[in-house]
């Protein structure tokens, strides 16, 4: 059923001023936006008075990997045998009956990138999938936006006994597994319509292939500058594509970030550092970044923050300097450009999917509970 949202107070993410307009949902996207709208038989949900965003988009998430009250503990977030598993795929431990889920999609938030945590070198693939739904297979957006690997303390940690209890040692496997798979697929290559000629199969170099082929990023956890480093080191030895994710400090480092023009997904900025490469973690760090011209998304790590309060970690970095259309775009178009969805969500445009929330006031305000979420232009909330 066509639906008209009359009167609201747009903020679509693209333009800088909000703009009062009507927008007209067909068939789970939006069709138009304008003034006087009208679409006979359509079902008019009344905003005047109220603010219209885009579906809120998290650009890194573990929501669905990690069982409400179960903690990482026994979670499907990490497959703690192998420190390289790049034959996982998020899309294969996601819960969509997690209560999470539905909180999520309550809150507006209506898009998540989510996948494997960081406790291996390579973890495997990221997915974008919306937040309502029993069946994810129905759910997805694209079932691998990026390969997850990991910098820093948690490969260490885990894997301390296993070969791999130094920063050297994580960059090294990672290199041998890139090195392995450009091999793999030089033979691929050679052996063209000839099947006799193929190399064995060998399933984690074929996950990677992908990856050095260049259809999608490394996803590279990296709180620290030199691991932050590390990371854009290795993608330019193989000429690969990157996303940063977490960034804690890409504060103390802006000069050089801005050099290398890579998207950055910060935070999660809440709470006590818990470890030694968050200590220098803060909300200014998204502004600050943004400031200087960088494409910046603000994340949750959920459930290391829980999912819902995406809109208040972008109110946080606010409060700490962000300007407050840089943060709005921070958790819309940003992070649907970090994943590669942007011409499906992260703004409010003809043609985009109808994913929108409408609040009754700002979004950045943690009293301000949306009146009516739609994702694919169904009403969810």
């Amino acid at each position: 059923m066509e639906k008209v949202i009359k009167n609201g107070l747009v903020f679509d993410a693209i333009h800088e001023e909000p703009y009062t307009a009507d927008i007209l949902v067909k068939d789970g996207k939006i069709a138009a936006i304008g003034e006087n709208l009208d679409a006979p038989g359509a079902e008019v949900i009344d905003a005047s008075g109220q603010h219209v965003y885009p579906g809120f988009v998290d650009a890194h998430s573990h929501l669905g990997m990690i069982d409400s009250g179960m903690g990482f503990e026994g979670s499907d977030c990490n497959e703690p045998t192998d420190p390289l598993t790049p034959q996982l795929r998020g899309l294969d431990g996601f819960y969509a009956m997690d209560p999470d889920v539905h909180t999520a999609a309550a809150a507006g938030v209506t898009t998540v990138c989510t996948g494997p945590g960081s406790a291996n070198v390579v973890g495997g693939t990221f997915m974008a999938v919306k937040t309502y739904g029993k069946r994810v297979d129905n759910m997805v957006i694209n079932p691998c936006v990026a390969m997850k690997c990991a910098f820093g303390e948690n490969p260490k940690r885990v894997y301390r006994t296993a070969n791999n209890a130094s920063r050297m040692a994580t960059a090294s496997k990672l290199r041998e597994l890139i090195l392995k798979t450009i091999e793999y697929d030089r033979k691929i290559k050679e052996a063209g319509d000839d099947p006799t000629k193929l190399p064995k199969f060998d399933f984690k170099l074929d996950a990677m292939l992908p990856v050095i082929r260049k259809e999608i990023p490394l996803k590279a956890h990296a709180h620290r500058t030199d691991d932050i480093f590390t990371a854009i080191r290795i993608a330019k030895e193989f000429g690969l594509k990157l996303t940063l994710e977490h960034v804690t400090e890409g504060h103390l480092i802006v000069d050089e970030l801005m050099k290398e023009n890579l998207p950055m997904a910060v935070g999660p900025s809440f709470g006590q550092a818990t470890k030694v490469e968050i200590r220098e973690k803060s909300f200014k760090t998204p502004g600050i970044l943004a400031k200087a011209g960088g494409q910046v998304s603000i994340i949750t790590d959920a459930p290391v923050i829980p999912q819902q309060y995406l809109p208040l970690c972008a109110e946080l970095a606010i409060k700490s300097g962000m300007e407050p259309f840089a943060a709005l775009q921070a958790i819309t178009i940003n992070p649907a450009k970090h994943i590669g969805v942007e011409d499906r969500v992260g703004s409010l445009e003809v043609g985009k999917d109808a994913d929108i929330v409408i609040m009754p006031g700002s979004c950045f305000d943690i009293a301000v509970k949306p009146s009516a979420v739609l994702i694919d232009g169904e009403i969810v909330k």
